[in-house]
């Protein structure tokens, strides 16, 4: 790609972005960029400062001495510290793609261990690690925890929220970053969010009629490769121009979702049924054991005994039916699931006894 190429297709996206009144989703909403991924960091370390709320176990205070020796002070063996204001934690970063050494990330603190609260403590100097096990940042800082909690000596506390997790916002340090790859090469693949063929096809001609084409090229359901150009400042703008690009999503496959902890129930627009009559009532059987005195006359030295008598009592609600007509649509499911006045739990009966007579065109999920 040259420059003159460059500059046209520049010109013809400035274009359209003044004359598209579309309300079609852009790219950047359904789509990401191959490459562009942010990365998790961990770290292990100490707060302190903790009042009375730390561990009471031997962990931070090995963790202490290992500190301090590498702070050149040696403690005497066989000296007992009690130290109940430190915890042991872990701290959690994410790295973004495009994070340089010097920025500063926002870390979550947890502690790992039996501290009560984190509350009030300050996190020491700890190394936060990639996946390959090389450091990328260091923390340190005053927590900001928004939980509380107190105790009584009987045993009784109070707590709001989770006084075991903190944050530090800007807490770390980047010391060394991550390389995109979003710069090499001579393509750039946008990644869908849903993948769904017409998704890419949209995609790539949408592209394709504003820059050129060829330019643009869906290599399967969930990715579209784009030539771009090799000049770093020249993608960047190319990028931009592209990602706020208008673009028909797809419609979403017909699909049902059933929570069955919950009663939960989704239903998509593009559910249809087939013509089918359903009828749905429900037999209450109630049993109940009742005790009976058996008193003697008076004068007949009989003796008085209880006696068991069951009752059983059958029920049966009124049953209603309904007719589903061809083609019936989501409105018309709803209003007529309604009109019988059906619990959820009855509308799963009823939705998995049409999947099983095949008048359901729709995927049924339980969740």
């Amino acid at each position: 790609m040259n420059i003159v190429q460059f500059k046209k297709w520049i010109l013809c996206l400035v274009l359209l972005s003044f004359s598209s009144f579309t309300y079609a989703e852009r790219i950047k909403d359904i789509a990401s960029i191959e490459g562009v991924r942010s990365n998790p960091l961990v770290g292990y370390g100490l707060v302190v400062g903790l009042d009375g709320t730390g561990e009471p176990t031997v962990y931070p205070i090995q963790e202490f001495r290992a500190m301090l020796l590498r702070l050149g002070i040696t403690i005497p063996v066989g000296v007992n510290l009690k130290l109940k204001n430190m915890a042991i934690v872990t701290v959690q970063a994410q790295l973004n793609a495009f994070h340089r050494a010097g920025q500063t990330l926002d870390v979550t603190v947890s502690s790992v261990g039996e501290a009560k609260s984190l509350r009030g403590g300050s996190l020491l100097m700890t190394p936060l690690k990639g996946i390959d096990g090389e450091t990328y940042a260091i923390a340190q800082g005053n927590m900001v925890v928004g939980g509380f909690g107190v105790q009584g000596s009987d045993g009784s506390k109070i707590t709001i929220n989770v006084p075991t997790t903190g944050r530090i916002p800007n807490g770390a340090i980047v010391e060394r970053e991550v390389l995109s790859p979003v710069n090499e090469g001579d393509f750039i693949t946008f990644l869908l969010d849903r993948p769904d063929y017409t998704t890419a096809k949209n995609i790539s001609n949408s592209i394709n009629n504003i820059v050129g084409p060829g330019v643009a090229r869906p290599m399967d359901a969930g990715s579209v490769q784009v030539s771009a150009p090799r000049d770093h400042s020249q993608r960047v703008m190319f990028l931009s121009s592209l990602e706020n690009l208008d673009v028909n999503e797809a419609t979403a496959p017909a699909r049902i979702v059933v929570n069955s902890r919950t009663g939960t129930i989704v239903i998509s627009s593009a559910v249809r049924v087939s013509p089918a009559a359903v009828a749905h009532g429900n037999l209450v059987v109630t049993i109940s054991e009742n005790k009976q005195v058996s008193q003697p006359g008076p004068l007949s030295n009989g003796q008085t005994t209880v006696t068991d008598q069951s009752d059983l009592d059958v029920k049966q609600e009124k049953t209603r039916m309904f007719l589903f007509s061809p083609g019936v649509d989501l409105k018309d499911i709803v209003k007529a699931v309604n009109a019988v006045g059906a619990a959820p739990g009855d509308i799963m009966a009823i939705l998995s006894a049409l999947k099983q007579a095949n008048a359901l065109h729709a995927e049924l999920v339980v969740i």
